[in-house]
């Protein structure tokens, strides 16, 4: 019994230290949190000198009341938002279109006569000229249909100057009244019939002459020669599907692209007022310049299942950068809008009531500006009407805005990022010059860290 009321007697101090350290940091705990509210709601010290500086309490501003109906609270909290200024500048008015490349002209280089190819004068792909000479077909037969033809004509020839000779014998004794007139219009006629028979002969001999011209088979255009199609040694005719090679011409070459049926009024008004129009081809990523030609030719149909019209860009192409049945992307700059007032196009916006913008008034506070929307860029449109050059319009944070909403410009806003880091830092010096003349706020954390050193050693003490 001695010894249960001893453990009781022993126990009754620990338990009273513990529950009084319970107390104490209890208590420390409010207090810390006690201050940590004073100092972050402590206005922002005052320079030496500077008005405020006498220890009066300065009311904190709009920006620092953090209370809820503040302008700092939740319901009236300022956004930061990104502006831009309309600006006047000149407005291209382009057409976007897909194209194609196409050759200004492809011909399949074919032998007018058949024989056998002799010589091949070409190389795969390389470029060649008109009138360049590409193969050679055996001319040995041809020479001799010349000759042949040469021979015929030469001997009708001789016929006719011998019946003309005995034509003028006969109108001689014709007039001495000699010989009938019956014979003398008979050689007429015959003379009339060597006539023919000498002309049919130059004309098989000019044939036979062309024939031998075609066995040197010329490229009909400049340009690039293709794959070779034949090889030496065959037989060859103007019949032959693929020819002997294929010759396109790259310069100038083409790009064809559709415009789009409303589009198309524009472009002829254009076209027909003798505009040159500058077409500009664009690689597939529209990042690289290919390069610039001008507008040549429009299709005098619409595609009923596109509803476009097919047109056509010319391009000197001297750089070779164009290449036949490539696809790229055509910039052709229809007109220009000269004085345009142009913004971001982040800046417009649209609502039930049509296109409008965000105005950045003198007060920093914003007004809703309904808008006519114009030709666009792929960065800045146009403001046909409703805004003015030199006002400024909201570009960010536009989503959390409404008419009249206070707004801060992102420099502004870290102007009050560093007063807040100087409220801070004047807030901790503060509570040091507390701490070291006796100011409430010191006491209560010299009191807080006494209760919680008290704690650990009656801690200590019960173990």
């Amino acid at each position: 019994m001695d010894t249960q009321n001893k453990t009781v007697i022993q126990e009754t101090p620990a338990r009273r230290s513990r529950l009084l350290g319970s107390v104490i940091a209890v208590a420390a705990m409010a207090g810390l949190g006690g201050l940590a509210w004073y100092l972050t709601h402590q206005p922002a010290a005052s320079p030496a000198g500077a008005p405020g500086a006498t220890g009066a309490a300065v009311p904190a501003g709009p920006a620092a009341a953090g209370g809820p109906s503040g302008p700092g609270g939740r319901r009236g909290s300022v956004t930061t938002v990104g502006v831009a200024t309309a600006e006047k500048a000149d407005l291209p008015v382009t057409l976007e279109a897909l194209g194609t490349v196409t050759a200004a002209a492809t011909t399949t280089v074919r032998p007018q006569v058949s024989g056998i190819l002799q010589q091949v004068l070409f190389k795969e792909g390389q470029m060649v000229k008109a009138g360049q000479v590409l193969a050679q077909i055996d001319p040995r037969q041809f020479e001799m249909a010349l000759l042949q033809a040469s021979g015929q004509r030469q001997r009708d020839e001789a016929q006719l100057e011998n019946a003309r000779l005995t034509l003028e014998r006969y109108r001689t004794l014709l007039g001495q009244d000699s010989i009938a007139r019956q014979d003398v219009d008979t050689q007429a006629a015959l003379v009339k019939q060597l006539e023919g028979t000498v002309m049919t002969d130059r004309a098989q001999e000019g044939t036979a002459k062309l024939n031998l011209g075609y066995t040197k088979v010329v490229a009909p255009i400049t340009g690039r020669v293709g794959l070779r199609v034949v090889d030496v040694g065959n037989l060859v005719g103007a019949s032959d599907a693929g020819g002997i090679a294929v010759i396109t011409q790259l310069s100038p070459i083409d790009v064809e692209f559709s415009v789009p049926q409303d589009s198309v009024p524009t472009l002829m008004q254009q076209v027909n007022g003798g505009a040159s129009l500058t077409a500009v081809a664009l690689d597939r990523t529209r990042t690289n310049v290919l390069e610039s030609g001008k507008f040549s030719a429009m299709d005098n149909q619409v595609d009923v299942q596109t509803g476009t019209v097919k047109a056509k860009a010319r391009f000197a192409n001297t750089r070779s950068a164009l290449f036949p049945s490539q696809f790229v992307n055509l910039r052709l700059e229809m007109r220009t809008i000269k004085g345009a007032v142009m913004v971001p196009v982040t800046a417009v916006r649209h609502g039930t009531n049509g296109d409008f913008v965000y105005v950045l008034k003198a007060d920093k506070t914003v007004t809703v500006r309904p808008i006519t929307r114009g030709h666009a860029t792929a960065e800045k449109v146009q403001i046909a009407s409703g805004l003015q050059v030199g006002e400024q319009v909201i570009t960010e944070g536009a989503d959390r805005l409404k008419e009249g909403a206070k707004v801060t410009l992102p420099g502004a806003g870290g102007g009050q990022r560093g007063g807040a880091g100087g409220h801070a830092s004047a807030a901790g010096s503060a509570a040091a010059s507390a701490a070291a003349s006796g100011h409430p706020a010191a006491g209560a954390d010299a009191a807080s860290g006494q209760g919680e050193r008290r704690h650990r050693k009656d801690q200590g003490a019960a173990q």
